[in-house]
């Protein structure tokens, strides 16, 4: 990690930014409990069972992976402080939707909720699974409504009442499922890290995101083809963490690439800047200073 401080991050490379068309993928979370992470994430999150096999189970929507559960018996939960996941944010297409999962979690665990907030761009919502990861459900106001100020996003957060939500938005037909199967997906994912110098140098300087907005020393927000923010590095429960060791939460960040072209460009990118990665050709994996794991792959053919 001092050596990617102190490292010298020219624009020698050949293409210096990550895919306009870039999104994220699955986020695979180590679990001790599959059965019971897998009944949260069905049935109060309202996501489908697209696999199951073994220890594995792959939930997501319209047979798009969101989350993948790996049971992993032997592993313990992180020491508080440590770098991680903060939260997987799930994105819904329409406000109907949103409210039909807000409200199986008000129906189903309610005790889970910890926040809600207008951030401008987006309705969010917070949770807590059951064995303590970060969950937010949200939708996106439409880009026009978004504003940019010197290139940084106009993000807030604002009073939002999840009740009023509800009122506003829900129907009775997504109430009983309607939208059960409606498509959604990770529209972010936000970690907990040791600084935030350290991050920007890593997720913009070498990944090739773009700065979308900074909070100083707090947290940095970044994403690829002008999206308020693909992920997010946050220090408020993690300032000056190290390296990750072996713990239950976050397993791996999945990053969709739109082509084998784009994929090339950031495996050459990372070799640029001596990251370590694994180059199968069709997918990149690598880690970043805090040893939380990435994949970057291309669609089948």
């Amino acid at each position: 990690m001092d050596e990617l401080r102190s490292a010298s991050l020219g624009k020698s490379a050949t293409v210096d930014k990550i895919a306009n068309d870039t999104s994220m993928g699955a986020v695979t979370l180590l679990v001790g409990d599959l059965d019971a992470m897998t009944r949260y994430y069905r049935d109060v999150v309202t996501l489908e069972v697209i696999t199951s096999e073994g220890p594995t189970v792959t939930l997501g929507r319209a047979g798009l992976p969101i989350i993948v559960l790996r049971y992993e018996p032997t592993l313990r939960h992180a020491a508080p402080g440590s770098a991680g996941l903060y939260h997987t944010a799930i994105l819904f297409e329409t406000q109907t939707a949103l409210a039909a999962a807000l409200y199986s979690v008000a129906r189903h665990a309610p005790g889970t909720f910890t926040g809600s907030a207008d951030h401008l761009v987006s309705h969010a919502f917070y949770f807590t699974d059951p064995e303590g990861n970060g969950v937010e459900l949200y939708w996106d106001r439409n880009r026009t409504e978004w504003s940019w100020t010197h290139g940084q996003i106009e993000m807030g957060t604002l009073f939002l009442d999840p009740n009023a939500f509800l009122g506003e938005h829900l129907t009775e037909e997504a109430a009983e499922g309607a939208t059960s199967r409606d498509a959604a997906s990770v529209g972010h994912v936000h970690l907990s890290v040791g600084d935030v110098e350290t991050a920007q140098r890593f997720y913009v300087d070498r990944l090739g995101f773009d700065t979308t907005a900074r909070m100083g020393n707090q947290a940095l927000f970044v994403s690829a083809g002008g999206y308020h923010h693909h992920m997010a590095m946050n220090v408020w429960n993690s300032r000056g963490a190290g390296r990750r060791g072996p713990a239950l939460g976050l397993g791996r960040i999945d990053l969709a690439l739109p082509d084998t072209d784009a994929l090339g460009e950031l495996s050459e990118r990372l070799t640029h800047y001596g990251t370590p990665l694994r180059d199968d050709g069709r997918s990149v994996s690598f880690e970043d200073p805090w040893a939380n794991q990435l994949t970057a792959s291309v669609p089948l053919a």
